[in-house]
């Protein structure tokens, strides 16, 4: 392992002389709230090396400047996490990028395919998971664990080229630049603590509530960041829902509820709590949020998203793409209820290009599906 600032220096210098490296991080967030980096590998053709972030005195510039070099193309599996990290430390945003993931989705090896079964497809190699739960903040780390660390970019380097290749056989090196744009974008990372409330998966029924919850998700977020703990260690889920549906003014009331741990309304953090609830309720009226209620889908929408399904599939199993890079099950009911009013990925760019428009076609009525020799197909009508 490289453990020093100097090893790290000459091993980036190396590394910024290929057109692209792979890269992998292992890091630890279980127990705060950013991830702790505890290993970075990176491989060129020519060169494989793990680096130890955690050792005493080593400066990670040299790294930064590698990941900022637009020069270098750099390539993860599933980089999003660990791209947070390095923005997160480096403040930047490494570019350009290429995630073997989301090519691989768009090659057709289905969604969210994981870098053992991609490697197992691809290049044919076994990966030996018995390390993968590993503690990487531990040392020494032994053989074993350093090898399966490696891996992690050793085989990349082979899964890059089959997948870039076929990228370019096919056409479709573009389907794959729209992804890594959003991946790239520092707001894909930088979550504004007023904006926590967004990453709550339950509903609350009145604006008052969802006022409530806003100031107080954001205060949890705030705390959790300037502490470094994981967010359900500030304050629960369940308790933001309970504190928002209950609006508690003081600390008998605070107490009250059940997802408060007993004691915890006479803490410093229970106080924060009441009076992010006392600035939500002095909100004005006319200043409250509004509750997007859903809406009654047009007649008939329901019947049309399933035919959506099939003509989806019918697409993707077509062009050999997975599912999922081009619409989910709620993009197809927007289709269905607003057609080319439907604000979804699937009807802008190369997706609109592969199935958005059939999609609008089969809603007019201008293109049908039948069954014929045991399969279903696709027509276009005549007027």
């Amino acid at each position: 392992m490289i453990s020093t600032t100097g090893g790290l220096e000459a091993a980036c210098n190396s590394l910024s002389q290929s057109d692209y490296l792979t890269i992998d991080t292992e890091f630890i967030r279980e127990t705060t709230f950013w991830p702790e980096l505890c290993l970075i590998q990176m491989a060129s053709d020519d060169l494989a090396v793990i680096v130890d972030p955690l050792a005493d005195g080593i400066d990670l510039q040299p790294f930064f400047e590698l990941m900022a070099d637009t020069s270098v193309v750099k390539v993860f599996h599933a980089a999003r996490q660990d791209i947070e990290i390095v923005y997160h430390l480096g403040n930047l945003i490494p570019h350009p990028i290429f995630d073997t993931q989301v090519a691989a989705m768009v090659c057709g090896f289905g969604d969210s395919v994981s870098y053992d079964q991609l490697v197992q497809r691809t290049v044919g190699a076994q990966i030996d998971k018995s390390s993968r739960f590993t503690d990487w903040r531990r040392r020494p780390l032994s053989d074993k664990q350093l090898r399966y660390a490696l891996a992690d970019v050793t085989h990349l380097r082979d899964v890059y080229k089959l997948l870039r290749s076929r990228l370019e056989k096919d056409g479709r090196e573009h389907w794959v630049k729209e992804e890594m744009d959003v991946l790239e974008s520092a707001s894909t990372y930088d979550l504004h603590p007023d904006d926590a409330w967004r990453r709550l998966r339950m509903r609350v029924r009145k604006p008052m509530e969802l006022e409530i919850m806003k100031h107080v998700a954001a205060w949890r977020e705030r705390d959790a960041r300037e502490r470094n703990v994981p967010r359900r260690r500030v304050l629960k889920d369940e308790a933001i829902y309970e504190i928002a549906q209950q609006q508690p003014r003081d600390a008998a009331a605070l107490a009250r509820l059940r997802t408060i741990p007993k004691g915890w309304e006479r803490s410093q953090a229970g106080g924060a709590v009441l009076a992010a609830v006392d600035k939500a309720l002095a909100t004005p009226k006319d200043d409250l949020p509004r509750i997007n209620r859903p809406s009654q889908p047009p007649e008939g929408a329901a019947a049309a998203s399933e035919l959506l399904k099939v003509l989806l599939k019918l697409t993707t199993e077509k062009h050999g793409v997975a599912p999922k890079v081009i619409a989910n099950t709620d993009d197809l009911e927007r289709i269905a209820a607003d057609g080319e009013d439907a604000e979804v990925g699937a009807l802008a760019g190369w997706r609109r290009e592969l199935f958005g428009e059939k999609a609008l076609k089969l809603l007019r009525g201008e293109m049908a599906l039948r069954f014929v020799d045991r399969k279903v197909e696709v027509v276009e009508l005549q007027d």
